[in-house]
């Protein structure tokens, strides 16, 4: 049974899930943005293997604090500052920190600036650079898949059913599934508060994370990461293609690369178990893994 609930933290409110045993080691999952970029089934076979889980929205986006997502008046330091903040209220002794998407940015920034907060590290279809133009040894979006995706017109974002529509015709573009993606618009939908084309927009697409103060850089800051680290991408990807999450796990030490063969940008059911069952032998509570880090491909 899960647990929908908010919490108090950075003198912000944080929409959280909870899934498995309070007791249990805790794995946090960084929204991107919304908690529900992670799949359901995921959540569900952690808690399965014995961890607290807690997927949250970030700010601007779900139960958390929304202020004007037009005009963001936080940075990216706050989000992982967020995350920090939300590990230690939650309590337990240090968390297993994972981001999908902008939250993997959010992830690798929070270990970095909050090392002490946080005991492993998965990083799911991210960069190591903020957005916009990405450094010239790193792959950039897919032109031609940007082109048709920005080429569409903006939904009517008052109506459920052509919100929904727009997010299957998104996916099928980028090669993820329709069918999944349009359940989890009407379900964002759902939980957006309010109707007001900006605030759904930073629901649905995480618009509001190109407006934020990114700097300084952090890709330079990698090797300092000690904690235990998996890195996850989608062969498939063409918004942040397979060569980012390559040169992330180059640069952190000792990063396990797990490439998913049939994968695009999102998570797809089938390879659910694969993603959850290398993340449960990542790391414990102490830091410590399970086993010796695989060698890269």
């Amino acid at each position: 049974m899960t647990r929908i609930t908010t919490v108090h933290a950075n003198e912000i409110t944080l929409g959280i899930e909870s899934f498995g045993d309070d007791d249990a080691p805790l794995v946090l999952l960084v929204g991107g943005t919304t908690m529900l970029s992670w799949p359901d089934a995921l959540c569900e076979h952690l808690a399965a293997g014995g961890r607290r889980v807690v997927r949250y929205d970030l700010r601007d986006s779900g139960e958390s604090t929304g202020a004007d997502p037009e005009a963001p008046a936080y940075t990216l330091r706050d989000l992982a500052a967020d995350a920090a903040a939300l590990a230690d209220a939650l309590g337990g002794g240090p968390a297993h920190l994972a981001g999908i998407g902008v939250g993997g940015m959010v992830a690798q920034v929070a270990v970095l600036d909050h090392p002490r907060a946080f005991s492993a590290l998965t990083l799911v279809g991210t960069r190591a650079v903020a957005p916009g133009p990405p450094d010239d040894d790193l792959p950039d979006h897919d032109r031609a898949t940007m082109g048709r995706l920005f080429a569409r017109p903006m939904p009517d974002w008052t109506d459920r059913e052509a919100v929904a529509e727009f997010a299957a015709a998104g996916a099928e573009i980028r090669g993820d599934d329709p069918a999944a993606a349009r359940a989890v618009a009407a379900r964002v939908w759902d939980r957006t508060p309010g109707t007001a084309p900006a605030v759904q927009m930073a629901n649905q697409l995480g618009m509001v994370f190109s407006r934020l103060d990114c700097t300084p850089r952090w890709r330079e800051r990698l090797p300092e990461i000690e904690v235990p680290t998996l890195v996850v991408h989608g062969h498939r990807d063409p918004f942040f293609p397979v060569g980012n999450g390559e040169a992330i796990a180059r640069e952190i030490p000792g990063a396990r690369l797990l490439v998913l063969k049939e994968a695009a940008t999102a998570i797809p059911d089938a390879a659910v178990d694969e993603v959850a069952e290398a993340m449960l032998t990542l790391g414990r509570p102490d830091g410590t893994t399970d086993g010796p880090a695989l060698p890269m491909p």
